[in-house]
């Protein structure tokens, strides 16, 4: 059975993300994993900025940041649970880009989510060849569950 943590770190009610969580369930479905877990931590714009700043060098706010548990190869979990690892999001970019895109904040919620699920997977969008794979996937999970632009 695959679990997803939701944890929120900002003092406000996001009403979209039982819907959020539904669409990285189907994601999982997509993908065919079975008895995976990762963690969705929403926060604010200081925090973020903080852990790109921390493990990333980059001194900004960004809108998504995983950190993948797959990624680290002397990790041996001896467990037949798969943890991919987390998923933290920023609200407050998140409202941002979904104006500044001209879509809803529960397109933008999803598709921030999705990105940062594709990561924990291990696709990336460093090269054109790479962002078209992971777009793309991104995208096909978003319509099927009938999150457009």
């Amino acid at each position: 059975m695959n679990k997803i943590e939701v944890f929120i770190q900002v003092e406000e009610e996001i009403k979209e993300l039982e819907t959020v969580k539904e669409v990285l369930y189907s994601a999982l479905e997509k993908e065919k994993l079975d008895n995976t877990t990762f963690n969705l931590i929403i926060v604010d714009k200081n925090y973020i900025h903080e852990l790109n700043k921390t493990y990333r060098k980059i001194d900004r706010v960004t809108d998504v940041i995983t950190f993948a548990l797959e990624d680290e190869d002397s990790l041996v979990l001896p467990s037949t649970e798969r943890i991919l690892g987390d998923i933290y999001i920023c609200l407050d970019r998140a409202k941002e880009q979904a104006e500044e895109y001209g879509h809803s904040f529960l397109r933008e919620l999803s598709f921030l989510a999705v990105h940062g699920f594709y990561h924990l997977l291990g696709y990336d969008h460093m090269t054109e060849e790479e962002e078209k794979i992971m777009f793309a996937k991104q995208e096909e999970v978003l319509k099927d569950y009938g999150i457009t632009r």
